[in-house]
């Protein structure tokens, strides 16, 4: 049922969205397929590794994972004693290179503890990957350098090679007009010139090929055969030695081999936790906060899949829904006309319980609080088994007993359209008997319907509660948005109506409907409308809030400029200042040098000294009064001041300033600075 419930909420379809946000292709793999949790303990784990790694991503410090692969066939086949190609050998080491690499950049993270205890377990043998390197390159070649055997072997190969050239040369130069082509091929892995059919004499040797004609032969001069032998005999001893390298190496990848299934396994952990991070960045999400005994709140929630229809589909703005539900609440019923939103409302709560049990944010704004579910099932839509031919209400009954089956205490179950499919009256009473039921037996139930019955259940059992999708009597169309505590209304005749049904056919239908059902449909239109004012008029206190604190901050930034300015103008001021006063000084020194010399008279030198005196009362502040010394002796009284008493004197003040009074029944130690004379 947890499978099918998958299904039915297109979670697949999310998985793959988070697939694109992560690096490695095991991560990609891992995360169109991510499992459910089952126990609260895991997804809390889940949950945590996205902080860390969104924590990562707000600093501009998000891990790399360069250079990791998917080697788990290479890996699998070298736990079978299996020789491994010189391409999945440089795969390895690259990956081992990687998660070096990784480990280093989380141990840099301090902020990110599980993190780090996830890549702690990371082993990276730097012995074997710096082997690979030395004996294989990026294109997957084994270099000279492997083995000296294998160096020795290449060398005489490109000796015999070069001597076959020179030769083949040789004769191409004086047979010109015997070659079909001034080329040098290979034929059965021996080189060979492409001689003219009627001058097949010209050049003897062994005949290879011909060409399709029967003009052009393929023939190998008996002068090269002897090399071209020798060359073939150092392929062959090129390609064992070869072999004999790349199974020394694969034997000591067997040796690893578990530590590297297990170094997948976190390094894919990592990638699937970045992911997460970036997706729940993208997405705009907030981490959920588990309470079991506390109202579910989850503001501005929007359906992830509408998201990204929205911003990489070109879809239309998707709406936001309020979901906050009280704690006594466990059966929820949403009614509205169809197509106004109530299936996309149960599927987007959903899919923000799985997201949140696997570790995800949810797109919603803070706090986003809601409880751990264990099981979500859902019966969702009109699908049927036409193997079993099976009517759309035996479709849904047939599915609903199998959300029985799995129903716990702590499951959320979703339904669409309960009881549909059968007659009203029966179908009526089936669905309220089945939320009655699950109402007792489980955390909470969202269903939606048409029946007008089951909108009185709130009113009957305080575990029910009413939600509506709103409607637009002005243009006949849905708004999408929820509204909570208000059941939803029959709009059927004001559409039809509009639509152009004639008024009296109208009419018939309104008596038959009964008074009663419209007198129901106004006290609901006009709930409606102030559900509307509330809003908007929340919606502008809101505004004048967000303007009061942006004018606020703006009056603290303009007040912190100014003190700023003044700052900068008291020290430009008293720089002027001590300048001035400077210069004055100079002038009184060259009066008083000539002074002494005999050239001025003391009326110069009084002159001087005023404007000094000038320049110090207009610039400079004013020293404060020395405090006069108190003289104590012992018996005397003082006050002070931080406690507000008045102390009698037990000692006369020492060099320092200390002594000791009795203030009240206790002896305390004071500084004549803080007393005051009586």
């Amino acid at each position: 049922m947890q499978a099918e419930t998958l299904d039915l909420l297109e979670w697949n379809r999310l998985c793959q969205h988070l697939s694109t946000f992560t690096t490695t292709k095991l991560g990609a793999i891992a995360a169109a397929h991510i499992p459910i949790p089952d126990r609260y303990e895991e997804t809390l784990e889940l949950l945590t590794q996205t902080k860390e790694a969104y924590a990562l991503e707000e600093r501009n410090a998000g891990v790399s994972l360069d250079g990791i692969q998917n080697i788990t066939e290479a890996v699998f086949r070298a736990e079978k004693q299996g020789i491994l190609s010189a391409l999945e050998l440089w795969a390895i080491a690259t990956t081992l290179a990687g998660a070096r690499n990784l480990r280093r950049q989380l141990d840099n993270a301090d902020y990110c503890p599980n993190l780090q205890i996830l890549a702690s377990d990371l082993r990276t043998y730097p012995d074997v990957e710096q082997e690979i390197y030395r004996c294989i390159d990026e294109g997957g070649n084994v270099l000279d350098r492997a083995s000296e055997r294998l160096g020795e072997i290449r060398h005489e190969l490109t000796s015999v090679r070069d001597q076959i050239m020179t030769k083949l040369q040789n004769i191409m130069q004086r047979n010109a007009s015997s070659l079909q082509e001034q080329i040098i091929t290979q034929r059965n892995d021996r080189y060979v010139l492409s001689v003219k059919s009627p001058q097949r004499d010209r050049v003897p040797g062994v005949i290879h090929d011909t060409s399709s004609t029967g003009m052009t032969l393929f023939v190998e001069p008996n002068s090269i055969v002897q090399s071209n032998n020798r060359l073939r005999q150092l392929l062959k001893m090129e390609q064992a030695q070869i072999e004999i390298i790349l199974t020394e190496l694969s034997a000591k990848i067997t040796e690893i081999a578990e530590d590297l299934q297990r170094l997948l396994i976190i390094v894919t952990k990592i990638d699937l936790a970045v992911a997460r991070a970036r997706y729940a960045y993208w997405l705009g999400g907030n981490p959920p906060h588990f309470l079991d005994q506390e109202a579910i709140v989850l503001r501005q929630l929007r359906h992830p899949l509408l998201v990204w229809q929205q911003k990489n589909e070109e879809g239309r703005e998707v709406v936001p829904v309020d979901v906050l539900i009280s704690p006594q609440i466990s059966v929820v019923v949403i009614t509205g006309p169809n197509t106004g939103g109530k299936t996309a409302t149960l599927k987007t709560f959903g899919l923000a319980a799985l997201m949140a049990k696997a570790g995800m944010f949810i797109p919603a704004r803070e706090p986003v609080e809601m409880p751990w579910f264990d099981l979500v099932l859902a019966d969702i839509g009109d699908e049927q088994s036409l193997q079993q031919n099976l009517s759309t209400f035996s479709g849904h009954i047939r599915r609903i007993g199998r959300i029985l089956e799995a129903l716990s205490p702590q499951s959320l179950v979703l339904l669409d359209e309960v009881g549909a499919g059968t007659d009203p009256s029966e179908g009526s009473a089936i669905a309220t008997a089945l939320l009655e039921y699950l109402g007792d037996h489980t955390r909470l139930a969202i269903a939606t319907t048409h029946f007008g019955e089951l909108k009185a259940l709130k009113y009957q059992n305080p575990k029910f509660e009413n939600a509506s999708v709103e409607f637009d009597d002005a243009s006949l169309a849905p708004t999408y948005r929820l509204l909570w505590g208000i059941p939803g209304r029959s709009n059927a005749l004001a559409i039809a109506g509009r639509l152009g049904l004639p008024q009296d056919i109208l009419a018939a239908a309104q008596v038959r409907v009964g008074i009663g059902s419209a007198e129901m449909n106004d006290v609901i239109a006009e709930l409606e409308a102030q559900r509307r004012e509330q809003t908007q008029k929340t919606e502008a206190a809101a505004h004048l809030l967000v303007e009061t604190e942006r004018l606020h901050k703006e009056i603290l930034d303009r007040a912190e400029m100014m003190r700023s300015q003044a700052k900068e103008l008291r020290e430009r001021q008293e720089k002027e200042v001590n300048a001035a006063i400077a210069q004055a000084q100079k002038e009184v020194g060259r009066v008083i040098r000539k002074l002494q010399q005999g050239e001025q008279a003391a009326t110069d030198v009084q002159h001087t000294e005023r404007r000094i005196e000038e320049l110090t009362k207009r610039h400079l502040p004013e020293m404060p009064p020395a405090k006069p010394k108190l003289t104590l002796n012992i018996g005397d009284r003082v006050r002070i001041p931080k406690f507000g008493k008045i102390a009698q004197v037990l000692t006369v003040p020492n060099g320092a300033g200390d002594f000791s009074v009795r203030l009240g029944q206790m002896k305390l130690s004071v500084n004549l600075s803080d007393t005051e004379p009586i």
